[in-house]
C-alpha cells in the first residue's frame, strides 16, 4: 500500500501528508497546492476550494517558520469611538508582547475580500482579530490551514463552532436599561434596535422584551423600531416615534450614537430630556458624559474586550487550549441625567 493509499484510508497522521500527496488527492499539480498553501493568486476558485477541502478533510496544518510579529485587526468600519476603544485594548496587549498591529477597514462591508485573504496568508501574522465582521467558512478554513488563529469580537453572524469569540452580556444590559426605566415609573418605553440579524442587537432587544414581560407591561409594536447604529438612524426613527399620537415617555437605544440622534430628534420636536422624555444609550462612549444632559447608558467594556481577544489569539498562537471558546464580559448600567420619572398624568 502506498502512502497515498494510506492517506485515502485515513491511516496517515495529518502532519505526514506531503504536498505531492495532497496534490494527488485533489487531482491538481504540486505547484498548485503550494500556491494555495502560500495564499498566492493564480488559482481558480473551484480548484482552490477543492484543495482546501482535502486539507480540511485530513486536518492539514502547515508548520512554517515563526509567524510575523503582528496582529491583524479587521473592522467593518472605523466611524466612531467604539472602534477606537477596541483598538486601544488590542494595542495594549500587542505592545506588552512586542507585536505590531495591522489595521484593515472594510468600508462598511462585513466580509473581507479575496485580496485581504491573500495578503494575510502571505504575511502570516501571529493571529487575526475580526471585529463586527463575518469571515466566510472558506476564509476561516484558509487561516486554519496556515495555523493562523482567528478570534471574532462581536460576531455579526454565528461563527464556526470552534471559532473563539468575545462579546458582552448584551441581554443583561438590555434588561438592566429597561428595568431602570420601569423602576422610574415609565410604561410607554420605546426600543430603537439595531439590525436584528446581528446577535448583539438581537440580545439587547430580547433583554428589553424580557424586562417588559417580567414587569407585566405589554410591548406596543409601534414603539419598537429597527434602525441603524448611527446618529442618522436615531434621528430618523426617533423623529417618527415622537410624531406618534401616543408617543413614548422613554426610549432605550441600542447604542450611544442612536441615542445621540434621539437627543437631536427631541430637540427639534421641542421635547425636553429628561423632563418629557428619558433616553438610555448603550456602550458608554466618552462623549456621553458631556452630552446635554449627560447620558444614562449601559457600559460595554470595549477596551477590555479588545484586550481579551488579543490574549486569546496569542494563547492560540502558542498552541495553548482555551478554557472557554466564548467569552462574555459584564455590562454595567451607568445612571446620569438623561433619565427621570415621567411627568405626572402621563
Amino acid at each position: 500500500m502506498t502512502s497515498t493509499d494510506r492517506a485515502l484510508d485515513g491511516n496517515i497522521p495529518p502532519q505526514r501528508l506531503t504536498v505531492a500527496e495532497i496534490a494527488h488527492l485533489a487531482g491538481v499539480s504540486a505547484p498548485t497546492v503550494s500556491r494555495v498553501l502560500n495564499g498566492h493568486a493564480g488559482v481558480a476558485l473551484a480548484t482552490r476550494q477543492r484543495v482546501e477541502a482535502v486539507l480540511r478533510e485530513h486536518g492539514y496544518r502547515r508548520r512554517d517558520s515563526e509567524p510575523a510579529a503582528i496582529i491583524e485587526l479587521v473592522f467593518h468600519a472605523l466611524e466612531s469611538l467604539w472602534a477606537l476603544e477596541i483598538i486601544q485594548g488590542v494595542e495594549q496587549v500587542a505592545r506588552e508582547h512586542e507585536l505590531a498591529v495591522v489595521l484593515t477597514e472594510m468600508q462598511g462591508r462585513l466580509t473581507p475580500g479575496r485580496a485581504w485573504t491573500e495578503q494575510v496568508l502571505a504575511r502570516r501574522p501571529t493571529g487575526v482579530v475580526a471585529v463586527f465582521s463575518e469571515l466566510t467558512v472558506q476564509q476561516q478554513s484558509q487561516l486554519a490551514t496556515r495555523s493562523i488563529p482567528l478570534v471574532v469580537l462581536d460576531p455579526t453572524g454565528e461563527p464556526l463552532h470552534e471559532t473563539p469569540s468575545v462579546g458582552a452580556t448584551n441581554w443583561t444590559g438590555g434588561m438592566a436599561a429597561t428595568r431602570h426605566l420601569l423602576d422610574l415609573g415609565h410604561r410607554r418605553i420605546a426600543m430603537l434596535s439595531g439590525p436584528t440579524q446581528w446577535p448583539c442587537c438581537r440580545a439587547r432587544l430580547d433583554g428589553y422584551r424580557a424586562a417588559m414581560d417580567a414587569a407585566g407591561v405589554p410591548v406596543d409594536p409601534a414603539l419598537v423600531r429597527t434602525s441603524t447604529l448611527y446618529v442618522e438612524g436615531g434621528l430618523r426613527d426617533g423623529t417618527e416615534l415622537l410624531r406618534l399620537p401616543d408617543p413614548p415617555t422613554a426610549v432605550f437605544c441600542s447604542n450611544d450614537l442612536q441615542a445621540l440622534g434621539m437627543y437631536e430628534a427631541a430637540r427639534r420636536a421641542g421635547v425636553r430630556i429628561p423632563d418629557d422624555l428619558s433616553v438610555v444609550g448603550f456602550d458608554d462612549l466618552s462623549f456621553t458624559q458631556w452630552a446635554g444632559p449627560p447620558m444614562t447608558t449601559v457600559r460595554q467594556p470595549l477596551v477590555q474586550m479588545g484586550a481579551a481577544a488579543a490574549r486569546m489569539v496569542l494563547a492560540l498562537s502558542e498552541g495553548e487550549r482555551l478554557e472557554q471558546h466564548r467569552v462574555e464580559l459584564a455590562t454595567t448600567l451607568v445612571v446620569r441625567d438623561s433619565t427621570a420619572p415621567p411627568r405626572p398624568g402621563v
